[in-house]
């Protein structure tokens, strides 16, 4: 699904050179659930800046399901990451003055999909979320949890290959925190590979494997079973 290897990044200016990733390898596989922690810049926003083809890198091969990034123009970036990658943000990045219906819609018309099309991915991923009775209402309207589910509705609705998700329990209470993961580990188990950037350790261990991030460099790689009050929060989304 997605296979860096030896990526480097680099920020220049007249006086300083930053290298945000140093031979950056990393694989992961199609079903994956991987959190990726590490301290304040560290590199995890321009790895997932990279993996989401928002940046471009200096050095090393990127293979995203099987396409060799760094030969694409750019409209070829821009389509295959509105094709096959969904991306959840800390802010929820929603459009004040549209409703959630809207919202979700908005990047569907970049894809050019007729309205029937449209409006039946928009209501499914609603429904999913449990937020089809609000469908309609502004962001305003909706508590932080439900913003980030529509958020969420969001990036499924395109159908994505995999999500990368940027803390996005970042702005939550614990508790709306665990409903959100537990609406992601709903979306995994439905087949959607997962990439989430994380400070939360506690969150980080619901995730299939751990992967830290130091100075640009993987510093370790940990696989977790799954943990037991994970289980117990099951069937919580929505409430």
């Amino acid at each position: 699904m997605l296979d860096m290897q030896h990526i480097s990044k680099v920020y220049r200016s007249d006086l300083v050179e930053t290298h945000a990733l140093r031979d950056f390898s990393l694989t992961v596989h199609a079903g994956e659930f991987v959190a990726v922690t590490g301290p304040s810049g560290s590199g995890k926003t321009t790895f997932l800046n990279v993996a989401g083809l928002l940046e471009t890198f200096h050095t090393g091969r990127y293979l995203l399901d099987g396409s060799d990034v760094s030969k694409l123009s750019d409209d070829e970036r821009s389509r295959l990451r509105n094709e096959k990658i969904g991306f959840i943000f800390q802010g929820f990045n929603l459009i004040p003055d549209l409703d959630i219906y809207d919202n979700v819609d908005v990047p569907l018309r970049y894809r050019r999909m007729n309205r029937a099309e449209r409006h039946e991915r928009i209501t499914s991923a609603l429904e999913l979320v449990g937020l089809a009775s609000r469908m309609h209402h502004m962001p305003s309207q909706l508590s932080g949890g439900q913003q980030q589910r529509a958020a969420i509705a969001r990036a499924l609705a395109g159908d994505p290959k995999f999500l990368l998700a940027d803390e996005p329990t970042g702005n939550l209470d614990s508790l709306m925190a665990r409903q959100v993961l537990d609406l992601l580990e709903q979306i995994n188990e439905m087949g959607t590979t997962i990439i989430m950037v994380t400070h939360d350790l506690e969150l980080a261990r619901r995730a299939h494997r751990n992967v830290h991030i130091v100075d640009g460099q993987i510093s370790d790689f940990r696989a977790y079973e799954p943990l037991p009050e994970a289980v117990a929060a099951a069937g919580t989304i929505g409430r």
